[in-house]
């Protein structure tokens, strides 16, 4: 006796595709199961995912929809244009992800290098910004956070926020930087004072301080250069 296949709505919900991907991430998941959501739904006598496993089957596996075109995907039962479509949208991207490189990002090796990427953004601010570069092990900028705004002339920041955004961002060390809004960059005995907090901090978590930029207006202070850490 033939059973009709069961649809995709007596499928528990934990083992669909989709809620499969969101609980387990899609390398969790099947070939047939990836095609099924981008196909979203069957037929009315078969499952998205029995659609999927009967055309990988049909074509050879999942290097055969790279070959087929829009009209030959429409030929196969089941598929419809809108189908045919996101398939090779999906295959597209795929083939451009293949292809693609990571972009280049700015590497911090000095000083100068963390003033150039943030000079222009600080030195004109009425208000100091207190803002961290987030650098991987080759000292690549991955992230950049603005963790406090202070008043007139003082900017405030507790070194567990810096470490915490430090952590989620997977960051290995990082480059401190606040504005003088009066455009003096001199640093302040109390910039100094959260400087060294801030190291002895890193020192536990084990995420280097590399320095500590204070912008002017067209100028700048290292307290790494400067001795001051």
């Amino acid at each position: 006796m033939n059973l009709a296949p069961y649809m995709l709505r007596d499928i528990p919900s934990e083992e669909r595709p989709r809620e499969r991907m969101m609980e387990y991430g899609a390398g969790a998941l099947s070939q047939a199961e990836l095609l099924a959501i981008l196909l979203r739904t069957g037929t009315k006598h078969e499952s998205a995912v029995h659609m999927a496993q009967r055309i990988l089957a049909e074509i050879g596996g999942i290097r055969g929809l790279v070959d087929r075109s829009l009209d030959e995907l429409t030929q196969m039962k089941g598929v419809g244009t809108a189908k045919a479509v996101q398939i090779k949208a999906g295959i597209e991207l795929g083939q451009r992800l293949a292809k693609s490189r990571l972009p280049e990002t700015a590497s911090i090796r000095s000083p100068q290098d963390a003033a150039d990427v943030l000079m222009e953004q600080l030195r004109y601010l009425p208000k100091e910004h207190f803002v961290c570069l987030f650098l991987n092990t080759k000292n690549h900028i991955i992230a950049q956070e603005t963790l406090s705004v202070g008043s007139l002339n003082a900017s405030i920041v507790h070194p567990r926020e810096v470490y915490r955004a430090a952590i989620k961002c997977s960051s290995a060390s990082i480059v401190c930087a606040h504005n003088h809004p009066s455009g003096d960059p001199t640093p302040s005995p109390e910039d100094i004072r959260m400087t060294r907090r801030l190291c002895e901090a890193g020192e536990i978590v084990g995420i280097d301080v590399l320095d500590h930029i204070v912008i002017g207006d067209g100028q700048f202070v290292s307290l790494k250069e400067q001795g001051l850490m």
